[in-house]
């Protein structure tokens, strides 16, 4: 329960990073259009912060982590993080590029990499979702 926590409080402090990051870099630049880096702040929190705050609840009143959770949450962790850099990667570039010099070959491989974090993310999101099941399910002798 202490990792989840630790998670949860490391996510929190990205979170904020990332929106001062946004805030201050745009403002730096002078740039008023609409961009990317505006989302990082959200994942980090809700991806990642109120996640490992749900987990740290879930695991309290049913202890749902096995052998297999260190696994899934290291594709977690491995998933928001790409997908964070990628926004990251993405709305620098469009701060700094104007949009008609970003070649198409760029554009799609931030896309890609941004997707396959999404993908990591939601294939451990079902993961641990099947694990907490069984727990529930084992904890109201339903299984």
């Amino acid at each position: 329960m202490k990792r989840y926590m630790n998670m949860a409080l490391l996510y929190a402090i990205l979170a904020m990073a990332g929106g001062v990051f946004y805030r201050e870099f745009t403002r730096f630049n002078g740039f008023t259009a609409k961009t990317t880096l505006s989302v990082v702040h959200t994942h980090y929190f809700l991806l990642g912060m109120v996640f490992f705050l749900l987990l740290l609840l879930l695991e309290k009143n049913f202890s749902f982590t096995g052998a297999k959770t260190r696994r899934v949450l290291t594709v977690y962790h491995i998933g928001l993080n790409l997908t964070a850099v990628m926004f990251i990667v993405r709305g620098v570039a469009q701060v700094l590029v104007p949009a008609s010099s970003l070649s198409s070959g760029m554009n799609g491989a931030i896309s890609g990499v941004a997707g396959i974090g999404h993908i990591l993310l939601g294939v451990s999101i079902i993961l641990l979702l099947v694990q907490i099941r069984r727990s529930v399910l084992a904890a109201c002798n339903l299984l």
